[in-house]
């Protein structure tokens, strides 16, 4: 009785052993996958100067192609169109910052940011990103 039960223990621990290690080569790989996409992301996401924003926003629109879309007009004017409320503002460039006035709570300034076609604008204050791509104005004034 006490042979079989040294045995069973000690497939138990086999079982253990190998379960263990299944586990730790299942982590590792993983973690080295969630490390590799990190590092593309980050080698592809570019944050913008102001004149970058400048030369890329001026005349055109961003857009998510389905709730909203931000005209930024060479003169500074800002019309926007979300969830089919139109609005009329300004927009500027404040250091190396994309700056949107809207009389609206989450006025303010952004970071912009460009991964391949799409632009992120992130506040410094509170708020979610902004994504979306930028076209040509699609109903001129």
């Amino acid at each position: 009785m006490r042979e079989i039960l040294q045995k069973i223990r000690r497939v138990d621990l086999d079982n253990l052993l190998l379960r263990c290690l299944f586990a730790a080569l299942a982590s590792g790989i993983g973690g080295f996958v969630v490390l590799d996409a990190g590092s593309v992301v980050a080698e592809t996401l570019r944050k913008l100067s102001g004149a970058q924003i400048r030369a890329k926003f001026a005349g055109m629109q961003l857009t998510d192609e389905v709730h909203y879309r931000f005209v930024y007009e060479r003169d500074g004017t800002l019309r926007s169109f979300a969830m089919g409320v139109k609005k009329r503002g300004k927009w500027a460039i404040d250091k190396d910052q994309l700056c949107l006035y809207l009389q609206e709570p989450d006025d303010g300034c952004y970071d912009v940011t460009l991964s391949g076609k799409t632009f992120t604008l992130t506040s410094a204050g509170l708020g979610s990103p902004l994504d979306g791509i930028l076209q040509p104005i699609s109903d001129p004034q």
